[in-house]
């Protein structure tokens, strides 16, 4: 008979946060797959764990995967972990989980800890409905594109984020989102547990450590609100300047103008239509 894949929730700081039922399938099954095994081996030798472990990340995921089914068919348990928190929650896991399933495999989740509802539940912002980002991109234009797409979402969004990043982050975020009600979370469950409450415009960074597993969780839209209106006006008019000053048509200075804000030609394009609208 084939083998079991367990997905294994582990602490996102506190080891104590950590299931029985997480402790004994981690003390059962044959291999642990490891985002990080020196990580992991710390988690394990505070149980007195011994299962072996072995190295599951998403630079070597494909063609681990294929070894990990290959043991769960000869009828070895297996189970997956991640540095903190629950796999494939913005970490590796999706390759050998679906691979699984292809072959028939049982894929068994042992619930626990989660960074993103942690934090949500200390929050203090509406949860009865949220989106879950995750990590957004890198580089400055893509991000903002991709907070202009989630600008219309009417529920409490959540991102993870880097500390050397989220300066940026909160920034674009003021800028497209609006000024909205935020929470930004670190460490949440270690020592240094952190919570800044407050508007985006309002987060201080001398308050935020520069170290440390960060959460930032953005409110809906306030409904007294036209969280966008500066940065339409801004659009507007500065889709007019170009194209007085470089002699192209409207379209032409509208595409320009959306490139430097770091957004698409269409939103770019609603939002000026929404600025004309409210000045007639």
């Amino acid at each position: 008979m084939a083998g079991t894949l367990y997905i294994v929730a582990t602490p996102i700081g506190n080891l104590e946060d950590i299931t029985l039922r997480a402790l004994r399938v981690l003390k059962e099954v044959d291999h642990i797959a490891c985002e990080d095994t020196r990580h992991t081996r710390k988690l394990l030798a505070h149980y007195q764990v011994s299962t072996p472990t072995i190295s599951y990340h998403e630079h070597n995921e494909r063609e681990r995967s294929v070894e990990l089914v290959k043991k769960l068919e000869a009828g070895q348990n297996i189970a997956v972990v991640s540095d903190a928190g629950t796999p494939l929650i913005s970490d590796p896991g999706l390759r050998i989980v679906r691979e699984a399933i292809a072959c028939g495999i049982s894929v068994v989740p042992i619930p626990g800890p989660s960074a993103l509802i942690a934090a949500l539940s200390a929050a203090g912002l509406p949860e009865r409905e949220f989106t879950f980002v995750g990590f957004l991109p890198a580089r400055r234009t893509a991000r903002r594109a991709r907070l202009a797409e989630l600008a219309g979402v009417s529920s409490t969004l959540i991102f993870y984020e880097a500390p050397h990043r989220i300066k940026d982050t909160i920034d674009d975020a003021r800028e497209v989102l609006g000024n909205r009600d935020c929470v930004l979370a670190r460490e949440v469950t270690k020592l240094h547990e952190e919570f800044v409450r407050c508007r985006l415009s309002e987060i201080e960074l001398a308050e935020v450590a520069t170290r440390g597993e960060m959460v930032l969780m953005i409110g809906p839209p306030l409904s007294s609100e036209q969280p966008e209106e500066p940065e339409l006006t801004s659009i507007l008019e500065r889709t007019e300047q170009i194209a007085r000053t470089a002699g192209l048509d409207q379209k032409a200075a509208l595409k320009q103008a959306a490139r430097e804000r770091g957004i698409s030609k269409s939103e770019a394009y609603r939002r000026m239509i929404a600025e004309r609208n409210r000045s007639k």
